[in-house]
């Protein structure tokens, strides 16, 4: 299975609990007209800190209860995710669009994205500025670079395809993902999430070089929605109440990003010993991978066509034998949802 690709710090490293947020049992008018559509699990994609303020805010605020869910259990990651979901022990879970499809084309899983957080995709290439200062692809050539087993190595390798530089030029390092390896100079560069080990390096004073990979060859969405098949085909209902209640948080997450920080370190990854500037950080620069001209046109979780083109470019790149936009995605519900429910469209722009 394959690895959520980056993050962590040492002090995170160990540190994942298998804390569950339950939200209240009130009930309001639903997706589901109003009916108890009992208990939905999610399973994200790593532990509690503020990539998933939308979900502490969807919860807190009763998002989940009011639109018909009797409680919410989110258990953290890492862990296998697609799996979990395939195999139905929870309902939904946060991917990205290559990990899916790579289950997808290897196991035959009955997996889709049914909407997505990210439309740009976290992942970088984080290196020192006085050291490797990778600003470029060009850039690897010669150098020693930090990439974790399994889908890491993937993206890696396909972000050398992409930009027509030969694997032998660069020297793979096999890391976990504590960053440690790149601060001490035994790497140039170290595959990373934007949002994660580059603010937590840089807030240990140190100048930091990124290469995202969604600038540079590999654009793909990520903190993507996945459910099942049969999910989609037999409890459409219960699909489109979730989706509403993900929007719905995550519209008060882009209200107030401050305030999904301190969910995140003082109630639910109260565990973690996060840092709150770090995770306000991390809530700021989260919210321009969330937030582009599309999505302020149609919405949250939205993919246009253009985007789901640029997803199948990166993984025919990657090798990955998923050709077909409806092998990977089926936006039916949402855009159903979206258009009984337009005030959904709304996209925040600040407190």
């Amino acid at each position: 299975m394959l690895n959520r690709a980056l993050r962590t710090t040492a002090v995170l490293t160990g540190a994942v609990l298998a804390m569950t947020a339950c939200g209240g049992s009130d009930e309001s008018d639903s997706a589901a007209e109003g009916g108890d559509l009992g208990p939905v699990s999610l399973q994200l994609s790593w532990v509690k800190n503020a990539e998933f303020a939308g979900e502490y805010f969807a919860d807190a605020n009763g998002h989940y209860t009011d639109v018909g869910f009797s409680d919410v259990t989110m258990d953290p990651g890492p862990g296998p995710i697609e799996t979990l979901v395939a195999s139905g022990e929870v309902d939904f879970g946060l991917s990205n669009a290559v990990s899916t499809a790579q289950v997808i084309a290897e196991e035959d899983a009955p997996l889709k994205i049914i909407g997505t957080k990210f439309q740009k995709n976290p992942f970088t290439i984080l290196s020192m500025a006085d050291g490797g200062d990778i600003a470029t692809p060009q850039d690897l050539v010669g150098k020693k670079i930090g990439v974790q087993a399994g889908g890491n190595e993937t993206l890696f390798d396909a972000l050398l395809e992409v930009n027509g530089i030969d694997p032998a030029s660069v020297e793979k390092v096999p890391v976990e993902y504590d960053p440690a390896p790149l601060i001490d100079g035994e790497v140039d560069g170290f595959l990373a999430y934007i949002t994660n080990e580059s603010i937590t390096v840089e807030s240990a004073g140190y100048a930091v070089t990124n290469l995202p990979f969604a600038d540079n060859g590999l654009p793909f969405v990520a903190e993507s929605i996945i459910t099942t098949e049969q999910m989609i085909a037999e409890e459409p209902e219960k699909v489109k109440a979730f989706l509403e209640a993900e929007i719905l948080g995550w519209q008060d997450y882009l209200r107030d990003p401050e305030e999904g920080a301190r969910l995140a370190v003082e109630e639910y990854g109260k565990d973690l010993d996060l840092d709150m500037a770090k995770e306000i950080e991390q809530a700021e620069v989260q919210s321009t991978l969330i937030v582009t001209p599309d999505v302020e046109a149609n919405g949250l979780l939205t993919i246009t066509d253009e985007l789901i083109g640029q997803v199948l470019e990166t993984l025919a790149a990657a090798d990955i034998g998923v050709t077909e936009a409806d092998d990977l995605f089926d936006l039916s519900l949402l855009e159903e949802l979206l258009e009984e429910k337009p005030e959904l469209t709304e996209v925040p722009t600040g407190a």
